[in-house]
């Protein structure tokens, strides 16, 4: 990978890696250390992607793999808090949507954040978390019923 295709990637799809991994580990420091792992695997990648959605989808992979393996060691005891909520530059009622989504679990939040805020269907869904679309379908439903449950209890719609 040139340097140039290399700072483009990270400029393109930093938000993204982020994202997903604060979605996953829901501390900031860890999310920002696992996103420079990611993006350090990118540069040492000695494979070619077919498209630019291809090496989106690769990094959210390396991202989600990153978090696995992350859980599965000890290093992910952090002494940083978890913040109560996500910066966001929108409205404040966007902002407590967003919390409630953080808070959904892991196999809830994981479908509903690529889903709705990385745009990616359900097949693409299903292929990145290496599930059936049937499992991606469910926990999305899911989700969103657990979603709209607390919403109503604090009457937000």
């Amino acid at each position: 990978m040139t340097d140039d295709k290399f700072i483009w990637a990270y400029e393109e799809y930093r938000k993204t890696v982020y994202s997903v991994i604060y979605s996953y580990v829901r501390n900031a420091d860890d999310a920002s250390e696992l996103s420079q792992d990611t993006f350090i695997r990118l540069y040492t990648y000695d494979g070619s992607f077919d498209s630019d959605e291809h090496m989106k989808a690769w990094l959210i992979r390396v991202a989600i793999n990153s978090c696995n393996n992350h859980f599965r060691s000890k290093k992910h005891i952090s002494a940083s808090p978890i913040p109560d909520d996500l910066p966001a530059d929108e409205d404040h009622e966007l902002d407590e949507i967003i919390g409630e989504v953080m808070k959904l679990p892991e196999k809830y939040r994981i479908p509903v954040h690529l889903f709705y805020y990385e745009e990616y269907s359900i097949s693409e869904i299903a292929d990145i978390l290496e599930l059936p679309e049937a499992t991606v379908k469910t926990r999305l439903r899911r989700g969103r019923d657990k979603l709209k449950n607390t919403l109503r209890k604090e009457d937000w719609l």
